[in-house]
């Protein structure tokens, strides 16, 4: 009797779990509505984009027009939910929004964010139904994952017929690492819970902040509206920098994209992850579930990965490379940043040709930095990228270094006191950067300082995510003829951004409004053109993996245009003279016969040809013998790098390459004029 109590115990339990497994009744979803104070709020961040913001904006026709867009577009990029008579429903907002903003009237963004709450939690019920049946894998179709510009779905039927193969996919991608259909399926069922989980979590206070977020894109990339607690995580600017992996996060259609990693932070250190990857999944420890975080909230992201010094969490990645044919899953320990990880580094090369010896002295600079609340206190011993570099440029002279390389690679900019400071110690006075802001005023930022503590010849190397300050130094040296630029073409990001508090202009009680982070003024080099959308153009220019249309300014099509003003009346020093013609046709002969070059070329038509790839497969055997043959030729291509690697007797990396032809390049500057020092 006891066994036979014990069994229907244990098969009751079974049936409560799996009746869990799919039940979404206890997960209820409410239509959102604006708070009493939301309407005025939406008035205040639109006075700030029309009346503040550099770009300055009328409210209008055009105006509503692009927020209904942007809005619909932030919801659902992939056209994924809405349907056609979704937007036809819609189009009465189209040019009614203005009109909204003017009298304070938020309603039109929380009607358009319940509808799509409608049909993400319809298309996931519809995936919970799909997944109860195996599924057959026999069939010719494909998902069409590039979906930015296809039509809406006509019909909830032909959503449907989008949703089988997205899910089939989804499956198909598990069922590679050998997986069985159950397993897949639950796995794929778990991710969905959990974004239905996520769904139910969120508040009128969020529907807002997307909104209104809808509307400052609008301006501008890098103008924001901050609900409360993103202003918070602002502090730490979403870095996970006190305790946590050292990556910058971002929302990029239902993914979590990594925009930066903290120099000497876990995950830089680690050397698994890279910028532009995408979270997929995250989990707690060696042996915690991975937990789905496509389509959560930036904050909620991360929740999860933060934790305490010590700790494991894993991620599932998609690389960013687009050569990498699978997703992977990685483990990074967390660790508390501290600043000194960021320092400025140095090395010293010596380079050997035609039997002469060259020492270089090659500076790593991650990020413009500056202790700033130590500095404005009087302390000496405040640490700035400025200072740490004045003190390796007086070591290269004990050391008699012939030339210096400064590596921006990577380098996302920081302070711009720091980008005058350091730009000083290379000439001797003048201006640096020009910044005009909304009225039109221009300011000179200059180098008071007649110092130059180094007059020899300098390189300096930028690649597509050096930015902001690295783009006013690089722009600076190259203006004044004082260094060699080489590399890809740098970010664009040549604004300046000023954050308000909206508790200063609006005030309610046991409420908090945000911030508004908000775009003031653009930089200008010396010599007149904005650093802004086209960035730093290298006189010795490698190509790149990252297309511009995905990386950089030319991402956004609000991106801030390149103008240009009058130049500010710099005198060119060229303290070293060097041939650009010259430099760049060694170059082009040096790279006729250099394999790593060779493997970065066949990189890019890699590159290129997954662009040109819209569609994937979910028949089971055409999935995997693609998958099969990408795998085998990356991994002809790594067996290849090793092989050179052996030989070289050092790695073979694009990373390497550049810096190895930087050095080459510097050699032939200087060939026939002895630096000074």
């Amino acid at each position: 009797m006891l066994r036979k109590i014990f069994f229907s115990v244990i098969v009751l339990f079974f049936i409560n779990q799996s009746a869990f497994a799919n039940d979404t009744t206890k997960i209820v979803l409410k239509n959102h509505a604006p708070e009493s104070y939301h309407g005025e709020l939406f008035r205040l961040v639109g006075q700030f984009i029309t009346n503040v913001h550099y770009r300055k904006f009328a409210i209008d026709d055009n105006l509503s027009s692009e927020l209904y867009s942007n809005y619909i577009k932030h919801l659902d990029p992939l056209h994924l939910y809405f349907i056609e008579s979704d937007i036809n429903e819609f189009e009465n907002f189209k040019f009614t929004l203005d009109d909204d903003l003017m009298m304070g009237n938020a309603q039109a963004g929380f009607v358009i964010y319940n509808k799509y709450q409608q049909r993400l939690e319809e298309r996931i019920n519809f995936t919970f139904d799909l997944l109860k049946t195996e599924m057959s894998f026999e069939t010719n179709d494909s998902f069409l994952y590039k979906r930015e510009e296809v039509p809406f779905a006509k019909n909830l039927s032909e959503l449907d017929k989008l949703w089988i193969n997205k899910v089939k996919y989804e499956v198909l991608a598990l069922k590679a690492d050998g997986k069985e259909y159950k397993a897949c399926a639950e796995i794929v069922r778990k991710r969905y819970y959990n974004l239905l989980k996520q769904l139910s979590k969120t508040k009128s206070t969020d529907v807002f902040s997307f909104y209104a977020n809808a509307l400052t894109e609008i301006a501008d990339p890098h103008t924001n509206y901050m609900a409360p607690r993103q202003a918070d995580d602002f502090k730490t600017t979403m870095s996970l920098s006190l305790e946590g992996i050292g990556a910058t996060l971002q929302t990029d259609n239902e993914y979590t994209k990594i925009t930066s990693l903290v120099k000497g932070g876990p995950a830089e250190r680690s050397k698994l992850i890279a910028v532009n990857d995408k979270i997929v999944a995250v989990g707690q420890g060696k042996e915690g579930e991975m937990v789905s975080v496509l389509d959560w909230r930036i904050d909620d992201v991360v929740g999860l990965i933060r934790g305490k010094k010590g700790t494991i969490v894993r991620l599932e990645i998609q690389p960013a490379d687009k050569i990498e044919s699978k997703n992977k899953t990685i483990e990074i320990t967390r660790d508390i940043i501290v600043l000194e990880d960021q320092a400025s580094k140095s090395t010293i090369k010596q380079v050997i040709r035609n039997g002469k010896k060259t020492r270089i002295g090659v500076i790593d600079i991650p990020t413009f930095y500056l202790d700033f609340d130590r500095a404005q206190a009087g302390e000496k011993d405040y640490k700035s990228t400025t200072k740490d570099v004045r003190r390796i440029i007086k070591n290269f002279k004990d050391s008699a270094v012939d030339a210096i390389v400064i590596d921006l690679r990577n380098n996302g900019g920081g302070s711009l006191q720091e980008a005058i400071e350091l730009t000083g110690l290379f000439i001797k006075t003048g201006p640096v950067v020009q910044i005009k802001d909304a009225n039109g005023i221009v300011k000179s930022e200059k180098d008071n300082d007649d110092e130059m503590l180094w007059n020899g010849p300098i390189e300096v190397i930028v690649n597509r995510f050096s930015a902001s300050a690295s783009e006013i130094f690089a722009a600076a040296l190259q203006d004044y003829g004082r260094a060699v630029i080489i590399g890809e073409q740098t970010y664009g990001k040549g604004t300046v951004q000023n954050i308000q508090n909206l508790d200063n202009y609006m005030q309610i009680p046991d409420k908090k409004m945000g911030q508004v982070k908000i775009t003031m003024a653009k930089f200008y080099r010396i010599s007149g053109g904005s650093t802004q959308h086209r960035g730093v153009l290298p006189d010795i220019e490698f190509p790149s993996l990252y297309a511009n249309k995905e990386f950089g300014e030319d991402a956004s099509i609000y991106s801030l245009p390149y103008d240009s003003i009058n130049p500010d009346g710099y005198v060119k020093l060229n303290m070293f003279s060097f041939d650009k013609n010259n430099l760049i046709k060694k170059h082009n002969e040096r790279m006729k016969s250099n394999e790593e070059y060779n493997y970065l070329l066949q990189d890019l038509e890699a590159v290129k040809k997954a662009d040109a790839d819209q569609y994937i497969s979910v028949n089971e055997i055409v999935y995997k013998r693609e998958l099969a043959e990408t795998e085998a030729k990356n991994k002809a291509r790594k067996e290849a790098r090793e092989k050179a690697k052996t030989a070289k007797g050092k790695s073979a990396t694009n990373a390497d390459l550049i810096l190895d032809e930087a050095f080459e390049i510097l050699l032939d500057s200087i060939a026939n004029k002895p630096a000074k020092k």
